[in-house]
C-alpha cells in the first residue's frame, strides 16, 4: 500500500511512522487492488488526532480518531477503517449475488402440525472481541453508538456482554458457572 503521511503540530517521527505502515499492511491484506492511503497525524494542546484516508479499490475510506495518545488514537482508526473495509466488500458481494450466504440453522419444533410452519430460523452473525475492562468497554460503547458490546473481560478472562438499558444505564451481562 502506498502511503503519504503528514505531521501537524508535531515532530515527523520515523518510528510512528514505521508503526503506521506496518498497520496499515495488515488492512493491505484485506484489499483485492493496490490501495493509497493518506495519514495526517496531528497534535492540539493535549489532542491527539488521526485521519486515515484510504482510496482504491473502488472505495474510498475516511476515519479519524481523537485521544491522548497518538499511538491508541491510530489503533481506533484503523480498527473503525478495518470494519468499514468489511462491510464495504460484503455489500458489494451481496449486490453480485456471488457473495457469502448468511449461515442458517433450522430447528424443527415437533410438537407444532404438520399444517403450521415447524421451522424457525436462527441467524448467526459471528462477533470479534477482545479483553477490556468493565470501565473500557463502557467507553468504547459510547463511542459506537451500538446497542451492545461483546467483550472478553480482562480480570475475569470471560466473554461478557455490556448493553445499553432504556432508561439511559447499562447493563452487564456475566457468565457464571452453575
Amino acid at each position: 500500500m502506498q502511503t503519504s503521511v503528514t505531521f501537524k503540530n508535531i515532530k515527523p517521527s520515523d518510528h510512528l511512522k514505521s508503526f503506521l505502515d506496518s498497520k496499515l499492511s495488515r488492512l493491505d491484506k484485506l484489499l483485492d487492488n493496490p490501495a493509497e492511503a493518506s495519514a495526517v497525524l496531528t497534535v492540539e494542546k493535549f489532542r491527539h488526532i488521526a485521519e486515515i484516508n484510504i482510496q482504491g479499490d473502488r472505495l474510498n475510506i475516511n476515519g479519524r480518531e481523537e485521544t491522548s495518545d497518538m499511538y491508541a488514537a491510530i489503533d481506533m482508526v484503523l480498527d473503525k477503517i478495518e470494519s468499514q473495509i468489511k462491510k464495504s466488500k460484503e455489500k458489494t458481494r451481496a449486490r453480485r449475488g456471488g457473495g457469502r450466504v448468511k449461515e442458517i440453522n433450522t430447528l424443527a419444533d415437533e410438537e407444532i402440525d404438520a399444517d403450521d410452519d415447524p421451522v424457525r430460523e436462527i441467524h448467526v452473525k459471528n462477533i470479534e472481541y477482545k479483553p477490556m475492562d468493565v470501565e473500557e468497554a463502557t467507553l468504547q460503547l459510547e463511542l459506537i453508538k451500538k446497542s451492545f458490546l461483546v467483550f472478553t473481560n480482562a480480570r475475569t478472562n470471560r466473554v461478557n456482554v455490556l448493553y445499553r438499558r432504556k432508561d439511559g444505564h447499562f447493563g452487564l451481562i456475566q457468565p457464571r458457572r452453575s
